[in-house]
């Protein structure tokens, strides 16, 4: 590939707004090199339905992307059977999985540096039979590593999470000391590849109100976070914690950290899209390829209606090209147990 940054954008569930997104950001002259990754009679018909003067044309690996004023590349993905804006269809739930294996395949064989996910809809890819508990363990299991980090991040704050989708009963039983380890090390080595800082300072929340309150709330922090903390300080990462994380959100901790890592899910990212929903960006750590992602969901009831807001988009893909630049710097590989996309088997 040549030095220029090229993106593979999935449109998401074809009911919600994802697609109108993609088409909204051909409407201005870009600087970035971004390829639909979606069916193409699909876009056409949002299109349509928008009245948005959109042209759409066929990529093909090597092509340079699109990037005049209203032109789109677009590489076509069969198997969307219905178009319609606000309505779900389990019909067309493998053909949303399939434009996240087309993407992440040619991010993997060299046709992308990275990829961009619109939103999809975790409900009615269930519904449809397929077990689905979202795009970072999804792309996990396609790229054969053995853990990943979800973090959310704004130009100010940047929030990472322990464990992801999982039921709250579910999580004291999943902070063992083995994945407190591989998440830390993943965060701390790709805040130093993607984002330039030599010596990351990183928060750690505890599980439990209070941080434990020295037992009396939880032992979690004394038997398994606190210990395993130290053995990383040992190895010469900055952490501090655990915090109670109703104090750990504020300037005191905050002006002087690189990252927050929140133990579960609504432990740490209400506060950061209270702090900058709309202009986030949702990142996947510890992938050997680049993925950034929208920070919110498939707005069903907006769709259709051209009142979406491309802000969070312009974002991911902004903070997309930037780790991917910094990925090609660093001349990074794919891990030796990376392994290709492989079609779904049928359920």
């Amino acid at each position: 590939m040549s030095g220029e940054i090229v993106l593979a954008l999935t449109a998401g569930e074809p009911a919600g707004i994802g697609p109108e997104l993609c088409l909204q950001y051909a409407a201005g002259k870009r600087d970035t090199g971004v390829v639909v990754i979606a069916s193409r009679d699909m876009l056409e018909e949002r299109a349509r339905l928008l009245g948005l003067n959109v042209s759409l044309h066929s990529w093909k690996p090597g092509m340079a992307p699109e990037k005049n004023e209203g032109a789109l590349s677009v590489l076509h993905v069969e198997g969307c059977t219905s178009f319609q804006a606000g309505r779900l269809d389990i019909a067309n739930s493998r053909y949303v999985l399939e434009t996240l294996r087309v993407a992440a395949r040619g991010c993997l064989d060299g046709d992308f540096d990275g990829m961009v996910t619109a939103p999809v809809h975790k409900g009615v890819i269930n519904d449809a039979g397929i077990e689905f508990s979202g795009h970072t363990e999804f792309l996990q299991e396609l790229c054969g590593v053995e853990r990943v980090v979800m973090m959310l991040a704004t130009e100010e704050l940047r929030v990472a999470l322990v464990t992801t989708h999982l039921p709250l009963k579910d999580v004291p039983a999943a902070i063992t000391p083995e994945r407190l380890t591989q998440v830390v090390r993943i965060l701390h080595a790709d805040l130093q590849t993607f984002f330039g800082i030599d010596q990351p300072r990183i928060l750690v929340a505890g599980l439990n109100p209070h941080a434990g309150e020295g037992g009396h709330l939880g032992r979690e922090e004394i038997e398994i976070i606190e210990p395993t903390l130290e053995k990383l300080r040992a190895g010469g990462i900055q952490l501090i914690g655990p915090l109670p994380a109703d104090t750990l959100f504020t300037p005191h901790w905050l002006n002087d950290a690189d990252a927050a890592l929140a133990m579960y899910h609504d432990q740490g990212l209400p506060v950061l899209k209270f702090q900058g929903f709309g202009r986030a960006v949702n990142i996947t750590l510890g992938l050997p390829i680049v993925r950034t992602s929208v920070d919110h969901g498939t707005a069903l009831d907006l769709a259709g209606t051209g009142k979406a807001d491309a802000g969070s988009l312009h974002t991911a893909i902004r903070v997309g090209e930037q780790m991917a630049g910094s990925l090609k710097a660093a001349g990074r590989k794919a891990p030796d147990n990376c392994k290709a996309p492989q079609k779904e088997k049928s359920v």
